[in-house]
């Protein structure tokens, strides 16, 4: 049927989310940009080839699950966590980070790829903005696979970033966002 969308359903287990934040200030040099996967997320996506505008994405991410990847002492590593749950994404509060497409442009990259440009709400820390989403996607069979980066301003959500040491080293506003996503057709 011609210009019918697909439903896929996200593989966590198979598929990565992380962001990256940088240090900036008197000490940035010493500092620690620290990785952090997202552990617990999942969603759903709808796509058909004919008709890139039909393409939807549903992302739920338990805000509690992020998780510092570094290579860090363990007594960092758990206030590191410790300061990112409580203070800076109040996940106790705003337990679930939520992103959801109200249009999707892009064209065909060649045979089963495409790059799209998701627009959608993404709600962070009780504050939903627009968040545009660029996304390189190769449909083969059942599966579709989805890669790409994006930028997320900590204020624009009612999040300080993060200082430390007297603000002498603290993080930048910017978040950089990298996901390699995995779904399968249902």
């Amino acid at each position: 049927m011609r210009g019918r969308s697909e439903h896929y359903q996200i593989e966590p287990h198979l598929s990565r989310f992380t962001v990256r934040a940088f240090a900036t200030g008197l000490l940035s040099a010493a500092g620690h940009n620290p990785t952090i996967a997202i552990r617990d997320f999942s969603g759903e996506a709808d796509f058909s080839p004919e008709d890139l505008g039909k393409a939807a994405l549903t992302l739920r991410i338990n805000a509690g699950s992020l998780a510092v990847t570094d290579d860090v002492s363990e007594r960092d590593r758990r206030e590191m966590e410790r300061t990112m749950r409580e203070e800076v994404l109040e996940s106790a509060r705003y337990p679930e980070i939520l992103f959801h497409s109200s249009n999707v442009s892009g064209s065909k990259a060649g045979e089963g790829q495409y790059s799209l440009n998701l627009r959608g709400d993404l709600s962070l820390h009780g504050t939903t903005n627009s968040q545009v989403v660029p996304a390189q996607v190769i449909v083969n069979g059942d599966t579709l696979r989805a890669h790409g980066e994006f930028t997320v301003r900590q204020t624009a959500y009612g999040i300080k970033p993060v200082s430390v040491a007297g603000g002498t080293l603290k993080l930048k506003d910017d978040l950089k966002c990298a996901f390699d996503i995995v779904a399968r057709k249902r």
